[in-house]
């Protein structure tokens, strides 16, 4: 397949991440088509990301080098599925998470596509192994799981199969990259990836903390925004202990390993996030943030605000590559 032919993505639902995603890929100048099965709603979909574009241009945060009209020109809807996977050579799939949905759609797409198409699934929680489990040739088959929202927050997981050929991932990861995402490889599935892992061991301490009377669900989210936040926005754990110990990693874990495997010990059992101990966090968490959708609502338009001024500032401080 020559470089040229390499220029049609199909996005297969045209819900929240499949409108993201289409708005990565045009942005990067690829030729973007959206399926839903839905009739009329990947036609609704364009309308929507039209208005979205539009928006980010006039706050001058449009992502690429094109204008607005130009990236909305290089978006078509489909609800035609055979029509919409003509000429593509990589397919991002965004339905819900419901696994029989997502194996029997990659079987209808497996029949309509020539054998080097990439197949990829933007699952959040479903392996890859289970995902494409009805799909013949799965060298071809990957998990790109983006962050909601992809538009801001650039981190891609790229999780392959158990056969996922090498060339399919390094393929991929170009692809990500040059759209200006920031992808990352797994090098073996795992349950809940990389990036809800981390996050899920956060989420179990912090709600530990509010759950044993340690600390409130303000303060605790402080402890990350102002502090932990802080440096994760710019590097990650490994760098930040590197820095934090005058000879580095090895420096750190001689000073701080002993101190943090007495703390990890000290960890009580995966909390019941349902019970009834939960519900005292979540009346304060609703106290903060009531849970209708006008406070919910404008408290979201706040975080893409906010992520918005983080990416910008994140793009004008990239590091020079030439530390190295």
């Amino acid at each position: 397949m020559s470089s040229s032919d390499m220029k049609i993505i199909t996005v297969i639902g045209s819900g929240l991440i499949g409108r993201s995603w289409a708005m990565v890929f045009a942005s990067g100048g690829y030729s973007v088509k959206i399926y839903d099965n839905q009739p009329g709603q990947s036609a609704k979909a364009i309308v929507e990301i039209k208005k979205e574009l539009q928006e980010l241009e006039e706050a001058q945060m449009l992502r690429g080098e094109l204008t607005a009209a130009q990236q909305v020109a290089l978006i078509s809807s489909y609800d035609d599925l055979t029509q919409a996977l003509e000429g593509a050579f990589f397919v991002q799939e965004c339905v819900f998470e419901q696994l029989e949905v997502k194996q029997n759609i990659f079987q209808d797409i497996e029949r309509l596509v020539g054998k080097d198409v990439i197949l990829s699934s933007s699952t959040s929680c479903l392996v890859p192994s289970n995902v494409f489990s009805k799909v013949q040739n799965r060298s071809r088959c990957l998990v790109s799981h983006p962050v909601n929202p992809p538009y801001y927050v650039k981190l891609v997981e790229l999780v392959p199969h158990p056969e996922t050929a090498a060339t399919v991932m390094d393929t991929t990861h170009t692809l990500m990259t040059k759209v200006g995402q920031a992808p990352v490889r797994l090098r073996k599935e795992i349950d809940g990836f990389s990036l809800n892992r981390v996050q899920a061991a956060i989420i179990a301490e912090s709600w530990r903390q509010v759950q044993d009377g340690i600390i409130s669900v303000k303060d605790i989210d402080l402890v990350m925004s102002e502090g932990l936040g802080m440096r994760y926005a710019f590097i990650g754990p490994m760098e930040t202990m590197h820095l934090n110990a005058p000879e580095g990693l090895e420096d750190y874990m001689k000073r701080y390993g002993p101190g943090i495997q007495r703390v990890l010990t000290s960890f009580g059992p995966v909390p019941d996030f349902c019970g009834e101990g939960s519900k005292g966090i979540i009346n304060e968490m609703c106290e903060l943030i009531p849970s209708d959708q006008q406070h919910l609502s404008a408290s979201k338009d706040r975080r893409d605000q906010l992520l918005m001024g983080l990416a910008k500032l994140k793009k004008d401080h990239r590091p020079s590559e030439d530390l190295n």
